[in-house]
């Protein structure tokens, strides 16, 4: 009767205790599916105080969490399977994968080269595999704290900036291409007013801090004070919060946009005639700003330089000279008189007013393209937005080098940065609207899905801190603009 030899016993135990393996991986395979369903069942029928959707979410989500790791152990033990069969077949040579004397170059090149494609596979794998399950999981969270509650339309082309009054009637307010600026009711979605008065695009639009007194900035190469008195509507019961669906995204950037004109300022009362007329620059005037006190305002234009006006004499107080190319914006400072500028040259500049009797001016350049916005936060900050697809941070106490660096994958446009909570919102020209902290923690993006949220390039965003409607406003070139609801503490604590 034939011997064994050492090797061939050694293979067939291998391969036996390989089929004894896979029969147990199938065992417990079916148990943990029964031990899932069963725990499905228990879930479902305990009380819960989340809403049925939001469960039903959920659960798909841990599925498929739980679907993505069985596939990953199974094809871990399938990748093992492989390496013991490579050892076996040199082990008749004498070598091993897992150590051993690989001492023949050819041999130890073949098994090194064979482990390394089989490491980097399961990496790959893996990688790819959590990253879906995480990225699933943030647009599951997003969408549970990010609401959009009203469409605001009625322009009859982009809408550049947007902005809500800081008195009382709360009203919301707009700037076109289209050369009007409108007020709206932020509850009904209502146009209560068109001003009419600017002969190019309406730039962006600011309210006094303590007056009903808007200041537009318009390609007319002026800039317009102009008062209004709005009264609210009744407000009438509607449904609930729109909320958006989980359907799949859906590209709309080819969409004929003409259902986006509505009827919104059918009936809008006008205003053509502004209080106060800024004329001192030679192009575009893109942005202006108000300075604490709301005595002066600061314009910035195309022709490189930002003026400083006196409201009630509509004098030229100082012009502001140094950008090497056009302004994009300005920015004052909601205590202090300090003003922030940028600019295509890729800089932005800090002009320091609180000596009256001489202005300072200090260069930063943090970004490599065009500095789209420079905003002021509450604290001693500033953060920069850029085309470079970046988004700094500063400290005004020290602002040699950023503090935070906010790498995105699209230019950013127009920021604004909430007062209370610290929060950075980053319109995009790639449609979306992400939310970050300070330090450059991601928070959310904002749902753009199932024919909700913005078609085209998002230009704007502003922050409306006490308003129990909406709390966050975007506007783009889709010809709209949008009324969101950001669940901030679940926001903060998901964070």
């Amino acid at each position: 009767m034939p011997v064994e030899s050492g090797t061939s016993s050694a293979a067939r135990q291998a391969k036996q205790k390989r089929k004894s393996h896979s029969l147990s991986i199938r065992r417990t395979n079916s148990t943990e599916q029964d031990r899932t369903a069963m725990q499905r069942d228990m879930l479902e029928g305990q009380d819960s105080k989340l809403p049925s959707a939001v469960r039903h979410n959920l659960h798909e989500l841990f599925g498929q969490v739980e679907r993505e790791f069985e596939n990953l152990y199974i094809e871990n033990v399938e990748l093992r399977r492989e390496i013991d069969t490579l050892n076996e077949r040199l082990a008749a040579e004498g070598q091993t994968v897992d150590g051993g004397d690989l001492s023949r170059g050819p041999l130890k090149a073949k098994a090194s080269h064979s482990t390394s494609q089989l490491s980097q596979k399961l990496k790959t794998t893996y990688k790819a595999s959590t990253s879906k399950i995480v990225s699933s999981f943030k647009t599951t969270t997003s969408r549970a704290v990010c609401q959009l509650v009203k469409e605001y339309v009625g322009h009859r082309d982009g809408i550049w900036d947007v902005r809500v009054t800081r008195t009382q009637p709360i009203v919301l307010g707009t700037a076109s291409a289209d050369h009007t600026a409108m007020l709206w009711s932020i509850e009904t979605g209502k146009c209560l007013l068109k001003y009419v008065g600017h002969a190019g695009s309406v730039n962006s639009i600011k309210f006094h801090p303590t007056e009903q007194v808007a200041l537009t900035a318009s390609g007319d190469q002026t800039a317009h004070i102009w008062r209004f008195m709005v009264q609210l509507p009744t407000p009438q019961p509607t449904a609930e919060t729109s909320q958006v669906s989980g359907d799949d995204e859906i590209d709309f950037s080819d969409k004929d946009e003409a259902d986006c004109d509505g009827d919104g300022s059918s009936e809008c009362p006008t205003s053509r005639v502004p209080s106060t007329t800024l004329k001192s620059h030679q192009g575009v005037v893109i942005a202006a700003d108000w300075l604490v006190g709301g005595k002066q305002v600061v314009t910035a234009s195309w022709d490189r330089a930002a003026n400083l006006y006196d409201v009630e004499t509509s004098e030229l107080v100082h012009s502001l000279t140094g950008h090497d190319q056009e302004l994009t914006h300005c920015c004052t400072h909601p205590t202090q008189r300090l003003v922030v500028t940028s600019s295509r040259d890729t800089t932005f500049r800090l002009w320091d007013f609180r000596d009256p009797s001489i202005h300072s001016v200090n260069v930063f350049q943090g970004h490599t393209d065009t500095v789209t916005s420079a905003v002021f936060t509450v604290g001693d900050n500033v953060v920069s937005g850029s085309d470079d697809r970046t988004v700094k941070v500063w400290d005004l106490k020290n602002m040699r080098s950023p503090i935070a660096t906010i790498r995105t994958d699209s230019a950013v446009n127009r920021i604004s940065v909430s007062v209370s909570q610290r929060i950075i919102a980053l319109p995009h020209d790639n449609r979306q609207v992400r939310l970050f902290d300070m330090s450059g923690v991601r928070l959310a993006r904002l749902p753009r899905s199932n024919r909700q949220g913005h078609r085209r390039m998002v230009c704007c965003s502003a922050w409306s801190e006490d308003n129990p409607i909406c709390n966050l406003f975007t506007c783009g070139f889709d010809r709209q603009a949008i009324g969101w609801n950001i669940n901030i503490p679940a926001l903060l604590q998901d964070k």
